[in-house]
């Protein structure tokens, strides 16, 4: 899971005038690159997030995702990095609703983001996110936690709101950044921003505490603080031009499994199941009937029968939104394989509440019972925000240590998962988080820190690399006898931006060459053409032993970085018995 620290945001205040000047060097480079035509229909959005390689060089980075076939960029705008007096206990005068009042130095950082995407026609997911400015957080925070954050404690979801809709104001399509003001028709105004999402994994308490009532351990609360939370944000993108189903809107951005040590002991940063959160945003019990009486009103939920008839028309952001956001890690595990984490802390739960990918029908069921709870017959569509595969190396093995795959392993994962996703309707998006591992291996970040990227830390590629880039799968890699068919499916990710751009001539086709066992060189199987998204699925037929390979030549005079060049997945045995 991703973590926002601190330290971040005092990162990103002092490197403010520095950013600004790249983001005005930003708008001169840009100015040079024709904006791609408008993307088609989409099967499977396919999302990238890593902020601080995005934030140090905006342009050099999202060429290289849209070399990666990279539609989608999560990128977090956290609201304690632009608020004014952020470290303050006391609240400055001035109108947080107006985006002029935060200050041009503050947004320009990810004004240059923004910018960079719309150029290379890469929609921005901006994730509306935690932490609150110090003097927007409630009473009553702990002193004495060692590497305490202030910034998640209890958040004025009143003041959230007001960065909301300054948020939507800035980036409503209407906002000059060189005279600071509303300029609608004007050349220079920022982009349009259509797709938000709301904090970052709620249920987790570094994001969100106390997860548990003061004094009520057993009592969830970060439920009842993620509802406000939402609802304010949902009014504010609201009173600046952002609706659904014009604008994409989710919520959730949930941390798939709990924190916990024990049952129930969710106290101030632990935090909970994502099925347990969220039953009690949606005021429900564990059975999915409304709560009443004690246990509804602890929880900030209507007690009364007519109270929960009003829920859905007095919560729209819960009901008329885009969708849920999961960030379905599955650890070191198989796409299809759930580790029991409880059981190895010594007690003893089922895995009916984690959201991984092995798990997600757990989310799909929960949410239309949720929904269903109260009439409202609605599939919400899940979005995946953050997932990937930690490597050895950088990490290590070691007594303590999980068995971190390989990279050739986490190739292998990655592709087995976006394809159980693209099969799965439900499902709207792969995300691959980070693109470069941003730690160098030293003991002392547990050799390597959050190490999923697609680049080890010294900037060489990993085999998840080119997986990622030209994914390939095969349900079965075992046939009968010579010449039977085995499902290939795969995509040619970079392509997405040649079918959209609408050139003419037939769909480019991906090439299968095949080595037969004991030869040394490949030739050619067949081909396919692509479809939406630049994926294609086929059964084909295969004459013996050998290993399989995906090529694409990508057109001279294309994408930026790849242009002219051949681009292979990774090889897949096949067994003719």
């Amino acid at each position: 899971m991703s973590a926002r620290v601190p330290a971040g945001v005092r990162l990103l205040r002092s490197r403010a005038l520095a950013l600004a000047l790249l983001w005005a060097v930003g708008l001169l480079l840009l100015s040079g690159l024709a904006a791609p035509s408008a993307r088609a229909d989409q099967t499977q959005v396919t999302i990238l997030e890593d902020d601080p390689l995005v934030l140090s060089n905006p342009v050099g980075t999202l060429t290289e995702a849209r070399a990666l076939g990279v539609t989608t960029l999560r990128f977090d705008l956290p609201w304690a990095a632009v608020a004014p007096a952020t470290s303050s206990w006391t609240r400055p005068r001035f109108n947080a609703t107006d985006p002029a009042a935060y200050g041009a130095g503050a947004w320009a950082p990810y004004d240059a983001v923004i910018l960079a995407a719309q150029r290379l026609g890469i929609t921005v997911d901006l994730d509306l996110a935690p932490g609150a400015p110090r003097w927007a957080t409630g009473p009553g925070q702990p002193r004495k936690v060692k590497g305490y954050p202030h910034w998640q404690w209890e958040p004025n979801a009143v003041q959230f709101g007001y960065f909301a809709q300054a948020a939507g104001e800035r980036y409503s399509g209407n906002w000059n950044p060189l005279t600071n003001r509303l300029d609608p028709g004007n050349p220079a105004d920022l982009p349009r921003v259509s797709f938000w999402s709301i904090w970052n994994e709620p249920n987790y308490g570094p994001s969100l505490a106390p997860q548990a009532l003061p004094g009520h351990p057993g009592v969830e609360d970060s439920p009842r603080m993620y509802r406000e939370l939402v609802d304010a944000a949902w009014k504010g993108l609201g009173a600046s031009g952002h609706r659904t189903p014009t604008d994409t809107i989710i919520i959730g951005e949930l941390a798939p499994r709990s924190e916990l040590t024990a049952p129930n002991a969710f106290g101030d940063f632990n935090g909970m199941t994502p099925l347990v959160f969220l039953q009690n945003l949606y005021c429900l019990t564990s059975t999915y009937r409304p709560l009443t009486g004690v246990a509804a009103a602890l929880r900030g939920c209507p007690a009364t029968a007519a109270g929960s008839r009003r829920f859905v028309a007095d919560n729209p952001a819960l009901f008329d939104n885009s969708g849920v956001s999961d960030h379905p890690y599955d650890e070191w595990f198989a796409p299809n394989q759930e580790l029991d984490i409880p059981k190895l802390r010594g007690w003893a739960l089922e895995n009916t509440q984690d959201t991984s990918l092995a798990t997600i029908g757990v989310l799909s069921e929960g949410l239309n019972r949720l929904l269903g709870a109260y009439g409202v017959h609605r599939q919400l569509p899940i979005w995946d925000t953050e997932y990937g595969y930690q490597t050895n190396p950088p990490h290590r093995a070691g007594k303590g240590q999980p068995p971190w795959p390989s990279p050739a392993r986490a190739a292998y994962y990655d592709n087995w998962a976006e394809y159980l996703q693209w099969r799965n309707p439900r499902i709207k998006s792969f995300d691959q988080y980070l693109l470069r591992d941003a730690e160098p291996a030293l003991a002392a970040n547990n050799y390597g820190g959050f190490a999923s990227g697609l680049i080890n830390y010294d900037g060489f590629a990993k085999a998840d690399y080119s997986a990622f880039r030209m994914p390939i799968y095969l349900p079965r890699t075992v046939a009968g006898r010579a010449g039977q068919s085995l499902q290939v499916w795969g995509d040619v990710r970079p392509s997405v931006f040649l079918l959209d751009a609408n050139l003419g001539g037939p769909p480019p086709r991906v090439r299968l060459l095949f080595r037969p066992r004991g030869a040394r060189t490949f030739s050619l199987l067949t081909t396919l053409p692509l479809r939406a998204e630049g994926y294609y699925d086929a059964w084909v037929p295969f004459p013996a032993s050998g290993t399989l390979e995906a090529q694409w030549q990508v057109p001279r005079g294309t994408l930026p970085i790849i242009s002219g060049q051949t681009l292979f997945s990774r090889p897949v045995g096949v067994a003719v018995r």
